[in-house]
């Protein structure tokens, strides 16, 4: 939505997301997942409670914690008590995507984001859920690679999506420019394509956008600006193995059998 919406649109935008979903459901879910957060995750998510005051709609944040070493789980049970917004959800072992998983799974708003505790996003939900409430896509992308993006991470993390992307390209036949970060969508019309994903760990997030797209459902991205807050909670080195063998396995789930 490069051009943005009017003031007219702003206050139908307004009015449409100023209620609560059937039952007393919140209409949007934030989901994060965390992973050995205990350094930022406190300083985060009261930032972002407060930012979400900016909204009239209702909302409840997700803390998705898998597999912690440290004091995380302690961190995130303490902003559980705080906020009554915030809940606190564990998987057990450390896996990014079947954390991701179970917090679109567990949520209970019309509209999920995606975000991540290192860049919390706000301006990006403006965006994506204005597209989302006016029908005008049912997922957006928030892409690091977008030609209008910043992306003010160190130069390595950078070539990294940009080979994670081109990989995904020549391998699976993907079109956009980028999978993982900020997404939002809406979650009954996604749903079924989560239940269609068979990898997890670092290329569910690839492979949900890359089934959404391949599903015909309408994928939106739109420019982001990126600077993180700290390094990444799990060296790229180490995710190497894991991200080519589930990309042979979406090879051959996608390409090979259809």
């Amino acid at each position: 939505m490069a051009g943005g919406i009017n003031m007219t649109e702003q206050r139908k935008v307004r009015g449409l997301v100023g209620v609560e979903e059937a039952g007393g459901s919140p209409l949007v879910s934030v989901v994060i997942p965390i992973f050995n957060e205990e350094g930022i995750l406190y300083g985060s998510v009261v930032e972002l409670v407060s930012r979400m005051k900016e909204f009239d709609f209702t909302y409840e944040i997700l803390l998705c914690e898998n597999g912690s070493s440290d004091n995380t789980r302690e961190v995130g049970l303490a902003l559980e008590r705080k906020f009554p917004h915030v809940r606190m959800l564990n998987y057990g072992s450390p896996n990014y995507g079947a954390a991701m998983r179970m917090g679109i799974v567990e949520a209970r708003g019309k509209y999920v984001v995606c975000d991540e505790v290192d860049i919390l996003d706000v301006g990006f939900y403006r965006r994506a859920l204005e597209a989302l409430v006016f029908d005008q896509t049912d997922f957006v992308v928030g892409s690091k690679l977008h030609s209008q993006s910043q992306d003010k991470r160190p130069f390595m993390r950078h070539v990294a999506s940009k080979t994670i992307t081109t990989m995904l390209r020549l391998a699976l036949g993907f079109k956009g420019t980028d999978t993982h970060g900020l997404k939002a969508f809406n979650r009954e019309r996604l749903l079924p394509v989560v239940g269609h994903c068979i990898v997890d760990k670092d290329l569910f997030a690839s492979e949900f956008v890359i089934r959404a797209e391949r599903e015909e459902y309408r994928v939106l991205e739109i420019p982001v600006a990126i600077a993180e807050k700290r390094k990444p909670s799990i060296n790229l080195v180490k995710r190497v193995p894991n991200v080519l063998m589930n990309l042979f396995k979406l090879f051959v789930a996608i390409r090979i059998k259809g």
